[in-house]
């Protein structure tokens, strides 16, 4: 009995030093506490990579995402060896039996860049063989999945352009695929863009037709012909279109709207395109999310009102310090002198209490007081000039159909000489503008469309203008210039025409624009580009259009 008592007290003892030891001693792996996932890292390597960071960067980057891919398999627990790692070598081949697979004609990189089955962006690879989008190229991922189900064995990294073959793995280094990387990611030299003003040369899509580079088409997703029209016409600025060619000009800017405005850019004068149009999803996107949903697909708005939203937005972006000016200051920027007349209140009321008599100047702080009137007169910035157009005659005549009014762009333009007044209702106040600094590039507003309580109405008025040598000094009044030896630059030439067609809620917006190669002119809208006649474009309702100052 004793014995056994010992032997019990033993077994006992042995199993409480067995449970200290497993309290004292380190967690097991699986209670180990998780690494965070630090994600701005990620989207600063991205961002960086985008915008034409450093290839070792990329590089570097690419082999820790593939790595981590290729660890998940094999040690659950992500603690492999950083000697593992780096040691890693992916296998280079010139030579791959599935080339004669990729098929060219489903390749569309115009949309987001996003795993189709994960809905990731991270590591994305598109399929060369069906055009669909994969995350990851690991043995879990659905890239490699994908290879395995439907047989496709290439694919292309989006971010790094690098080629691989799945299931193998190995990257195939073969200058066919060239091409196929030009179109993902079109690339231009300073010299290339210097000389795209003088090509006269067109371009063969796969399908067989031929298309003018900078003349695309772009897709009308539902509803966005408005975005469609402002870009086409921002597209014949040349300083603006020459700046956001070279990705190196905004490689400091983290704005996605910028990056995406320079890449739709570079697609549309792309030379090498697989198709005759450009699909503007990714740039809507970005719209959208920077716009905070102001404007969407699916949501008819005015192209003036997106003109105006992108040029502040792309500025506001692009400026490095608040003081410092962008490439949209030195392209629409000009000033205005307004005079601003008010009906004084405290004025009055002293006038009423006998304070003061009848004619009374004061001069206070710029702004001057006479007869229970306020002037202030300053000075403003400005990216666009909105013209009044006469109100339409009211009454139908003999052949019950309304007059429609022509008037001259001149006539409307006076609002602008410095002695015109225009009356504003809120705040009450009667307003003289003058033209105090041109432009390189002026850009025209014409206000077709009124809205009242009830509905919103179009007015139909025609407004005749000259395609060519626009002289602005004969009716406006321009400042004498600042230099001694420099000439009053006030001669411009149309580049661009916005032109609304139909009733104010149902119609549609077309452009006319100029190809300067050729000084040619052609009628966009949508994904339809034809050549027009330049007595053609002055037959239009006018809605927006921008000048070019000659040089």
């Amino acid at each position: 009995m004793r014995r056994s008592r010992k032997d019990g007290d033993s077994v006992d003892e042995e199993r409480d030093s067995r449970r200290r030891r497993i309290v004292d001693s380190p967690s097991s792996p699986a209670e180990e506490p998780l690494v965070p996932y630090n994600d701005d890292e990620d989207d600063e390597r991205r961002v960086l990579d985008h915008s034409g960071g450093a290839e070792e960067v990329g590089r570097r980057v690419e082999t820790e995402e593939e790595d981590d891919d290729d660890d998940d398999d094999d040690d659950p627990y992500g603690r492999g060896s950083i000697l593992d790692k780096s040691n890693r070598q992916v296998e280079v081949r010139r030579d791959c039996p599935y080339l004669d697979t990729v098929n060219r004609q489903v390749l569309d990189f115009d949309f987001e860049k996003f795993c189709s089955v994960s809905l990731s962006n991270l590591n994305v690879y598109a399929c060369l063989v069906c055009g669909k989008y994969y995350q990851g190229r690991g043995k879990k991922s659905h890239a490699y999945t994908h290879s395995l189900e439907a047989g496709h064995h290439v694919y292309i990294n989006l971010r790094t352009e690098k080629v691989y073959c799945l299931p193998d793995g190995y990257e195939i280094n073969d200058p066919s695929l060239d091409d196929i990387r030009y179109v993902l990611n079109p690339r231009f030299s300073r010299e290339q863009v210097e000389q795209l003003d003088k090509n006269k040369q067109w371009s063969r899509a796969l399908d067989g037709s031929d298309y003018l580079p900078g003349m695309v088409g772009l897709n009308n997703i539902q509803k966005t012909d408005f975005v469609n029209v402002t870009i086409q016409s921002l597209m014949r600025v040349t300083p603006l279109r020459n700046f956001f060619l070279i990705p190196e000009n905004y490689q400091h800017c983290r704005s996605q709207l910028v990056h995406r405005f320079g890449e739709l850019t570079r697609k549309i004068w792309h030379a090498r395109n697989f198709k005759g149009q450009v699909s503007p999803h990714e740039f809507l996107q970005a719209v959208m999310k920077a716009s905070k949903k102001w404007f969407r697909i699916g949501v008819q708005s005015e192209p003036v009102e997106f003109m105006s939203w992108l040029l502040n937005t792309l500025h506001t972006d692009l400026r490095i310090s608040k003081k410092s000016s962008s490439i949209i200051d030195k392209c629409f920027q000009g000033e205005l002198e307004v005079v601003k007349e008010t009906q004084n209140k405290a004025i009055s009321e002293r006038k009423e209490g006998g304070g003061e008599h009848n004619g009374a100047l004061k001069i206070m702080d710029g702004a001057t007081e006479n007869n229970n009137i306020g002037t202030e007169t300053y000075r403003m910035p400005f990216l666009m000039l909105g013209l009044d157009l006469p109100e339409p005659p009211l009454f139908k005549d003999v052949m019950e159909k309304n007059i429609i009014p022509q008037v001259p762009l001149f006539n409307i333009l006076k609002k602008f000489d410095g002695e015109t007044v225009t009356t504003t209702v809120r705040p009450p106040a009667r307003m003289r503008y003058r033209v105090t600094r041109l432009p390189q590039y002026l850009i025209v507003h014409m206000r077709r469309f009124t809205k009242n309580n009830f509905f919103r109405e179009k007015n139909p008025t025609l407004v005749n203008f000259p395609v060519k040598n626009l002289e602005l000094k004969d009716y406006i009044p321009l400042p004498a210039p600042t230099k001694e030896n420099e000439k009053l630059r006030s001669k411009y030439d149309l580049i661009a025409n916005i032109v609304h067609d139909g009733k104010p809620d149902e119609g549609f917006y077309r452009v006319f624009v100029q190809r300067k190669s050729e000084e040619l002119w052609y009628e966009m809208q949508d994904l339809h580009v034809s050549e027009t006649l330049p007595q053609m474009v002055a037959l239009s309702e006018a809605y927006m259009q921008i000048y070019e100052q000659q040089q």
